[in-house]
C-alpha cells in the first residue's frame, strides 16, 4: 500500500470548496488530465453516489468509477476509486482557517499488477499528482485563470 497525503489553503470559505469538489463533474474544470466525468447514480450526491471518469495518463484513457463512502457537508469528503491499475480509498477534510479553507488529502493506494513492485515510483508519481490537482482547484475557485496542462 502507498499513502500520500498534503494540504493547501483556498481562500474561499469551507462550503464553496466542499460543494465545487464533491460534483464530480466538475474535476474537468481544474484537472486537465480529466476527460469526463459523469454521475451515474439518482439523487443528491452523497453516501453511496458513484461517478465515471475518465483520465488521460501516459498517452491513454484510463476509466474508473468514484463512489463516496463519507459524506459530510462541509467538513469531509470520503471516497473509493476503482481502475483496472488500482484502487484508492481518499479522504479529504475542509477546515476553516483565516483567509479561507485548509484543504487536507490523504489517499492509500493498493496498486495492481506490475505496479505493485513500483511502489516508490507510485508514490512519488501521486504525490506530485495530488499537488497540481488542488494548485489546479485553488487558481479555479481564487479566480486566478485556468489550471496549467498536466
Amino acid at each position: 500500500m502507498v499513502r500520500i497525503e498534503g494540504d493547501i489553503v483556498i481562500n474561499r470559505p469551507p462550503e464553496e470548496v466542499f460543494d465545487l469538489v464533491a460534483d464530480e463533474r466538475n474535476e474537468p474544470r481544474f484537472n486537465p488530465r480529466m476527460r469526463r466525468a459523469e454521475l451515474i447514480t439518482r439523487g443528491p450526491i452523497g453516501v453511496g453516489s458513484r461517478f465515471r471518469a475518465e483520465v488521460a495518463s501516459a498517452g491513454r484513457l484510463i476509466e474508473m468509477v468514484i463512489e463516496y463512502t463519507g459524506f459530510e457537508r462541509p467538513r469531509r469528503l470520503a471516497s473509493t476509486t476503482r481502475m483496472a491499475s488500482m484502487v484508492v480509498g481518499y479522504t479529504l477534510t475542509f477546515e476553516p482557517v483565516a483567509g479561507g479553507t485548509r484543504m487536507r488529502w490523504s489517499g492509500d493506494l493498493e496498486p495492481r499488477g506490475i505496479l505493485k513492485l513500483l511502489g516508490p515510483l507510485v508514490a512519488w508519481m501521486g504525490r506530485r499528482q495530488e499537488r497540481r490537482i488542488w494548485a489546479g482547484l485553488k487558481r479555479l475557485l481564487e479566480g486566478q485563470g485556468t489550471p496549467l496542462s498536466a
